[in-house]
């Protein structure tokens, strides 16, 4: 069995899948993507293509090497996201090759049903008790918000009053068997930060992610230290070599996106060292059906799994849906706000491939907000 072609399409609303076909039929799906960079992506995967087209697409772990490491200069969003779609695709394929879904090849499940949680509000929520209400009535016991939107320097006592008060009503709506996760996003500074942590951790968050940007991993030690909230983060990180100074810091949850750091196989390594720190997964996940698979294929097969974002309904999702492309939602259908454990084999969903077609030909062009402050400076989105 040989890879005969790669195929990239980018559909509505910011995402880009990719189809791997072999000379014997058999097809493998990822989702390969830089959110607000997709046509670069895409470029990338290409290129990516020269050398895997011919080769047998079993071999995923030397795929996965050569494809990392293969040229001079490696990592990156745009390349790691890349290897990532194509690296979900192999796992497809190997899955329906053999019979199996993914998890049962990654060593077999250890949960038959994976925690989920949903989205409420933008970043400007509003009528947030209403939404969260919503959530709960579908079933889910857990929902995650964004903390506040763009944000001075150093908060003013009015930014920092606005999120307790945003998460304190959601604590509220939520009472205290349900939980809440908190977005920072990388808005705030280290010193805002540390003031509101210490601030929300009476309202007891699940954890409060990425309380800096990835750049200044340096400073989490220091914040870890302080808080008495959990952190998490690990969204624009993509490898492991990123992740360990992060989970040494004492990170509490690490939140690789499949989409982004190196697919499946870089996923599951990632999952192991954090459990050696004692760490959880978190798989960041606000994009589309097929790297929602492969992280519920990764969440059955990990011990130290903690919960996983999904995108239904998220306000990013305008021109289509996490179900849009599928030809049965059955293996997102969620119950008491948990995804139960499948056995179709590769990914366990089937693409509509001729929805996928049409929305390619349509494609988009969607890009994340620039941000200001009320000076004219840059702020963090």
């Amino acid at each position: 069995m040989k890879i005969e072609r790669i195929e990239t399409f980018l559909v509505a609303p910011r995402w880009l899948f990719c189809r791997v076909e072999t000379d014997d039929g058999v097809v493998g799906w990822g989702e390969p993507v830089v959110e607000g960079r997709a046509e670069v992506v895409r470029a990338a995967v290409d290129v990516l293509a020269e050398y895997l087209v011919g080769q047998d697409p079993l071999r995923i772990q030397d795929h996965w090497q050569v494809l990392t490491k293969g040229g001079f200069y490696r990592g990156g969003p745009v390349l790691s996201s890349a290897v990532a779609g194509l690296d979900q695709a192999l796992w497809d394929i190997a899955g329906k090759t053999y019979g199996a879904p993914v998890h049962a090849l990654l060593g077999g499940p250890v949960r038959d049903r994976v925690r989920v949680y949903a989205w409420v509000g933008g970043d400007e929520p509003a009528q947030l008790t209403e939404q969260i209400a919503a959530q709960v009535a579908a079933g889910f016991t857990a929902v995650k918000m964004n903390g506040a939107g763009a944000t001075s320097p150093l908060a003013t006592a009015a930014e920092t009053a606005a999120v307790v008060a945003r998460v304190g009503a959601a604590r509220d709506a939520l009472g205290p068997d349900r939980d809440v996760a908190v977005d920072f996003h990388g808005r705030f500074t280290a010193a805002t930060a540390r003031r509101v942590l210490t601030e929300l951790a009476p309202l007891h968050p699940l954890f409060v992610e990425e309380p800096v940007v990835p750049e200044q991993g340096h400073l989490l030690p220091g914040l870890v230290a302080a808080s008495p909230v959990p952190l998490a983060t690990g969204e624009r990180l993509y490898s492991r070599a990123e992740f360990l100074p992060v989970l040494a810091a004492g990170v509490a949850v690490a939140q690789p996106d499949l989409s982004h750091a190196g697919g499946i196989s870089e996923v599951h390594r990632i999952a192991s060292l954090a459990e050696t720190y004692g760490a959880q997964l978190a798989p960041h996940c606000p994009l589309g059906p097929i790297a929602l698979a492969a992280s519920l294929q990764v969440a059955f097969a990990t011990p130290n799994f903690l919960i996983q974002e999904q995108s239904r309904g998220i306000h990013y999702n305008k021109d289509a849906d996490l179900l849009s492309y599928l030809v049965d939602p059955a293996p997102f259908r969620f119950v008491d706000g948990h995804a139960h454990r499948g056995d179709a084999p590769g990914l366990g969903i089937t693409l509509d491939e001729a929805a996928v077609r049409a929305a390619d030909r349509a494609g988009h062009r969607w890009r994340n907000p620039v941000w200001r402050h009320a000076d004219g400076s840059f702020a963090e989105w």
